[in-house]
């Protein structure tokens, strides 16, 4: 530890008390009747503060920062902002000696010649106490619970926060040892020290009258920190592995001086730990580091001393001229200040070195100045030696431990050579004080190293050899040897580099270079010196030539590596550079210096603690195998590499032929398959066999790289060997083209065996593979060759195959019948394009497939497609009627569309079946009108929720009621209709209509589950009126007739015959009429003229006649003008003979039809033989829509929204985005 002076300053009076500011950026002192406050960074004044009017004994700053205060002579206590502004003051009725803030609670105790005051921002006054003496000084715990005065009679009071006297402490000194200052160890952990310590048995006895009243953990504390440092007691060893921090006690250790000339220290309980330690001075400050490791102690020896926590004097900090008032710690940090008599401050940086040794995997450092710690650095145990006494040097060689002392060096040795053992004890011990720059231990020696002078003791003390070098000595390190005759590598400041034997008197130089030498290492075998020189260059020498090797920028520290005679490492720049041999370096990130490297370890020194880095070598040797150097890359490996690496190196040295280190190489992955091998071939090898060639083949073959090894068997005149290792791997493909077309037989050969071993293992696989070869080998004129390959495929099911063979011989009816066998059926409908007359051959199958397979609707059109009408009709007559029996109306009308549109097809196509198919055509269309709306009738009747309107079921079974005047299809019941019918007439005020639907259920056979609802409805019917709403009446469009509810002409008018025209989603009457075309039109012809749209000509004349006279002007109606010629064309053909039975239909001529707008007329475009349907909107301006597929009607709107819910056609399942009709 070395005190550096940072800054100092002078002040006019005696500097009394110094605080810092918690941040460190600020230093109040007391100087005088002022305060001065410093910057701390370079000692400049900031201000000094005038408020006193007497000496300023003391000043503390608050935890916060926020405030601090200052007490004088003059009785007053003034509290300053960190602004440096007065903002309170107070007083006492005796000068103030010494104010403390809480660190917790901000509280301010201020203490006076004889009482305290507690003072904080929430009171309006202070509670002040009596004192019986002298207040000299106090400090709070840390928890801010206690307050410890000490006083000038002995006595030290410790007071809670309301001032209560808890603890009283009587020094044996009394008066005579005024307490003059006091101070709590900030840290919150009853530290290890104070564990274990020994006890004389006068002060065990002592100890034990009060240990009863303390916890256990207490106990174990206060009975093991017995112990002066007058006493002689062997160094303690103890383990220094992690223990549990919860089983330490909590507690606060108080730190006493006094001008007894003693420093003490005791508990909170007011019991001493250990007993007082001789000062030799009158100490006038104490303060504790901010962790509280080390204590500050100024007073009349005129400097300032650093002692350990237990009061083991480290050194001086500061000398000074005057005796030391107060001495503090900047917080957070090791500078210390120091303020004096004469009105000096000095301003200290401490610096505390790193005291240490290695060898090997054995570290010992320096901790908390007075203990030793020597950790293992594979193992990571620790052990700590407690010297108790400043450790000033270390030095560690194989079992030997050297520690030096002020006053002494003490020698110890492991109890055992176990390479863990961690347990030492003391061998020698050399009372004598020595001055020494460097230490080495050997077996029966130290070296002390001091400038240019070497001194070889005996661990009895006496000097046996004396060096003294030319220069000053930078570096020295013991690199072993017999003992007492081990050898020293010196590295000297002018670039010197000697060995030095221990028993021998004369250095011997191994080299001299230019430049000063900082770190040196010799190689294991002692033939290669790297050296550090301060340019931060790595060297490297041949010792015995003196020759430079090769050098290496940015190094501060090298080692070789102890189990490699050509590896190397150093550190420098903040990475770690491994080098082998003469390779290029090999560079990863690593903070620290490089102290040691053995095997794959590489110890690091980082700030104070030590490291062994784990590196693999797997980059050397590496470096090693690319030059084919095996034994060297084997060495290197053995240091430590991955298995993947060792695996790598097996296989390069077999490949090089370097069979010694293959095993080896193999031996430790275990890899018996490889050995084997390496066994027989040298087995072959001592058989007299040298073609190398052949046994790199075999190496090859066992590696997997067969091409290679085949050519280097073909080199050596061995092919057979080749095709032997060919079809051994059932290679025969390589093993053909390794023949080329050299000899016939032997293709047969091989052709032979590898069908043989397809017959063996029973493998079809290799057959096909085999017979596709033949196949498209030959020519495709040879078709019976090639049948009977296609049917080979065809057996051992490979139908890509025979579809080739097929494709090669042009025939396409088998390849059909291929296609169809295996249900390849993308393929076969892709030949039926390009080939239409192979259509029935593939459609007809496809359709008993997928009728087979349940996909009816799929059948029914594969049927149609292949031309088998009859086949799609049956199978769309058993879809139909599963859907009426499974109730799916909806997917029956669907069905029976489908069947009459067929039925029409067959119409179109056999002229004979014309008249049949159209009776049919008509029958099934109305079957699906029937079964379309009564779809709604049944969700309805057997849904718990309606989806409909009540409007759209009234209309539905009033159509389905006119529509059921014969036969009853299957599926569709009467009582649902009706019933139906009943409720929604009833709801719509069609009572009537109602009465007449429930008298018609009364003589059916109604379900249980209606029984109830029906009488219910039957008598609650006769309340109402016996009429229909009118507006439920149906209007029909062409003679303006208002039809019955009831019509028992069915759904026709009652007066003009003419069919209505339903919605075929709300069935409400479309204003649609139909009308026919006069003969001699045709339809084409007729598309034509209602396209024309020709203007029409308004022969309308005004009835209006203007007359003018002399005085007037006069407007006449004249109702004798002409107006027959107003009517639409088609408006006047709707009028027939009123009193006619028979329907007569609206036949227009080619006058009426130009008339016509296209907008206004649908078309139902039936294909032939049926004739094109018209029909003419009343009312253009309400949009109709009719499907272009199936020709039903639907109200725009209603069609619109259906499309959107179901993507196609309600009717017919059009899609939406199909363009076909």
């Amino acid at each position: 530890m070395r005190a550096v002076l940072t800054w100092r300053d002078k002040a006019e009076q005696c500097v009394y008390d110094l605080a810092f500011k918690p941040d460190g950026t600020q230093l109040i002192l007391a100087a005088g009747n002022r305060l001065l406050v410093y910057d701390t960074s370079d000692g400049t004044l900031l201000q000094p503060l005038k408020a006193h009017k007497d000496t300023v004994y003391c000043v503390a700053y608050a935890k916060d920062g926020k405030r601090f205060a200052s007490g004088s002579a003059d009785k007053s206590v003034i509290i300053w902002t960190s602004k440096l502004e007065g903002i309170l003051k107070y007083t006492h009725s005796d000068s103030i000696q010494c104010v403390s803030y809480n660190p917790v609670t901000h509280q301010l105790a201020s203490c006076s010649s004889n009482d305290f005051g507690l003072w904080s921002p929430e009171q309006k006054s202070v509670s002040k106490h009596k004192s019986s003496s002298r207040i000299t000084c106090c400090s709070w715990t840390n928890d801010g619970q206690y307050l410890a005065l000490g006083m000038f009679n002995g006595v030290i009071s410790i007071r809670n926060k309301s001032g209560e006297e808890k603890v009283k402490i009587e020094r044996p000194g009394g008066s005579l040892s005024p307490i003059w200052s006091i101070c709590w160890n900030p840290s919150s952990r009853w530290e290890n020290f104070w564990m274990n310590r020994e006890h004389e048995d006068a002060e065990e006895a002592l100890v034990n009258r009060y240990f009863q009243e303390l916890p256990s953990t207490w106990k174990s504390a206060m009975y093991s920190s017995q112990g002066s440092e007058a006493e002689e007691e062997e160094p303690e060893e103890e383990d220094d592995s992690p223990r549990d921090d919860n089983l330490e006690e909590r507690n606060d250790i108080l730190a006493i001086a006094d001008w007894g000339q003693k420093l003490s220290f005791y508990q909170l309980s007011g019991k001493q730990i250990g007993k007082d330690r001789l000062l030799n001075f009158d100490p006038c400050c104490i303060s504790y580091f901010p962790k509280g490791e080390y204590i500050l102690l100024g007073g009349s020896d005129k400097q300032v001393s650093l002692f350990t926590k237990d009061g083991v004097r480290l050194g001086t900090v500061g000398e000074q001229n005057s005796w030391v008032w107060t001495c503090k710690v900047k917080p957070d940090s090791n500078y210390v200040v120091v303020g004096c008599q004469d009105g000096t401050i000095s301003f200290y940086q401490l610096i505390f070195s790193t005291v240490h040794g290695l060898y090997k995997d054995r570290y010992a450092y320096r901790d908390s100045m007075t203990d030793v710690i020597v950790q293992h650095l594979i193992t990571e145990q620790k052990v700590r030696i407690k010297c108790k006494e400043l450790v000033k040097k270390i030095a560690i060689y194989k079992n030997r431990l050297a520690i030096q002392l002020p006053e002494k060096i003490l020698i110890y040795e492991l109890y055992s050579d176990d390479s863990s053992d961690m347990h030492y004890r003391v061998k020698e011990k050399i009372v004598k004080k020595f001055e020494c720059n460097l230490l080495v231990v050997c077996a029966d020696h130290i070296i002390l190293c001091q400038e240019k002078r070497l001194q070889c003791l005996s661990f009895s003390g006496v000097k046996e050899r004396e060096w003294q070098m030319e220069s000053l000595i930078r570096y020295i390190k013991v690199i072993g040897g017999p003992p007492g005759r081990e050898g020293l590598l010196v590295g000297l400041k002018n670039g010197q580099i000697l060995k030095i034997f221990v028993d021998n008197l004369f250095a011997v130089v191994l080299l001299k270079q230019a430049t000063a030498v900082r770190c040196l290492d010799m190689s294991a075998s002692r033939n290669k010196l790297a050296v550090v020189d301060e340019n931060d260059t790595c060297l490297v020498y041949d010792i015995h030539t003196k020759e430079l090797l090769f050098q290496e920028p940015n190094a501060n520290s090298v080692a070789w590596n102890t189990q490699c005679e050509d590896m190397l490492c150093f550190s420098g720049g903040g990475y770690l550079n491994i080098k082998a041999s003469t390779f290029p370096v090999h560079q990863q990130k690593l903070q620290g210096f490089v102290v040691g490297y053995n095997g794959s370890k590489i110890f690091c020194l980082h700030v104070f603690s030590m490291s062994a880095v784990e590196v693999p070598q797997s980059a050397p040797m590496y470096q090693y195998l690319d030059r084919k150097m095996f034994k060297e890359a084997y060495q290197i490996a053995c240091l430590g590499v991955t298995d993947t690496d060792w695996r790598d190196l097996a296989m390069e040295a077999l490949e090089g032929l370097e069979f010694e280190t293959a095993k080896k190489a193999f031996t430790r992955v275990q890899d018996l398959r490889y050995l084997e091998l390496i066994n027989s071939i040298e087995e072959r090898k001592k058989r007299g066999e040298t073609n190398n060639d052949l046994f790199l083949a075999d190496v090859f073959a066992y590696q997997g790289k067969f091409h290679e090894a085949a050519k280097l068997y073909k080199r050596s005149g061995h092919e057979n060997l080749a095709l032997d290792m060919y079809t051994d791997l059932r290679m025969f493909e390589y093993a053909k083209d390794f023949l080329g077309s050299e000899d016939p037989k032997e293709t047969k050969m091989l052709i032979t065996k590898q069908a043989d071993w397809a017959r063996n293992i029973n493998e079809p696989k290799a057959a096909v593979e085999m017979l596709i070869d033949i196949a498209r080998k030959l020519d495709k004129a040879e078709r019976e060759p090639l049948l009977m390959c296609a049917q080979y495929f065809k057996k051992l099911d490979n139908p890509g195959y025979a579809a080739e063979t097929y494709l090669k011989i042009g025939d396409l009816k088998s390849l059909v019948q291929l296609h169809v066998e295996t249900q390849r059926w993308d393929e076969a409908f892709a030949l039926g394009e390009k080939h239409p007359e192979f259509k029935d051959d593939i459609y007809v199958p496809y359709a008993q497939w997928l009728a087979e397979n349940d996909r009816f609707e799929e059948a029914q059109k594969a049927f149609h497609k292949a031309g088998r009408q009859g086949e799609a009709v049956r199978v769309l007559e058993q879809l139909t009627h599963n859907a009426v029996v499974e109730s799916r109306f909806n997917d029956a009308a669907y069905y029976y569309w489908m069947l009459s549109m067929q039925c029409l097809d067959i119409a179109q196509a056999d002229p004979a079946q014309k008249d049949v198919m159209l009776g049919k055509f008509h029958h099934f269309q109305h079957l699906a009108e029937l079964y379309h709306g009564y779809h709604a009738i049944h969700r309805y009747t057997e849904e718990p929720f309606s989806f409909h309107l009540p409007e759209t079921l009234f209309n539905i079974s009033r159509f389905l009621l006119h529509s059921l005047t014969k036969d009853t299809p299957l599926g569709i019941s009467k009582v649902n209709t009706l019933f139906t019918l009943a409720k929604q007439s009833k709801a719509l005020g069609a009572y009537k209509l109602a009465r007449h639907a429930y008298d018609k259920l009364q003589g059916l056979q109604i379900p249980a589950r209606f029984q109830k609802s029906i009488e219910l409805g039957s008598l609650t019917i006769r309340s109402k009126p016996f009429h229909d709403s009118e507006e439920l009446v149906p209007l029909c469009y062409r003679c303006s007739t208002n039809n019955p509810l009831l019509n028992n002409l069915g759904n026709v008018c009652i007066n003009c015959r003419q069919p209505f025209v339903f919605s075929a989603s709300s069935y409400e009457v479309l204003h649609l009429v139909e009308f026919y075309l006069e003969d001699g039109i045709t339809d084409e012809e007729a598309v034509a003229l209602i396209d024309l749209e020709a203007p029409r000509h308004n022969k309308r004349e005004s009835k209006w006649q203007e007359i003018t006279s002399n005085n007037s002007q006069t407007l006449r109606l004249d109702e004798t003008v002409d107006s027959m010629g107003d009517d639409d064309p088609f408006t006047a053909k709707l009028s027939f003979e009123q009193g006619g039975s028979e329907f007569v239909p609206v036949v227009v001529s080619r006058s009426v039809l130009r008339s016509m707008s296209r907008r206004d007329v649908l078309i139902k475009r039936w294909l032939p033989p049926l004739r094109w349907q018209y029909f003419r909107s009343l009312l253009p301006d309400a949009s109709i829509t009719m499907c272009p597929s199936c020709f039903q009607m639907f109200h725009s709107e209603d069609y619109e929204l259906l499309v959107l819910q179901h993507t196609c056609c309600p009717y017919c399942r059009r899609r939406i985005d199909d363009p076909s009709p």
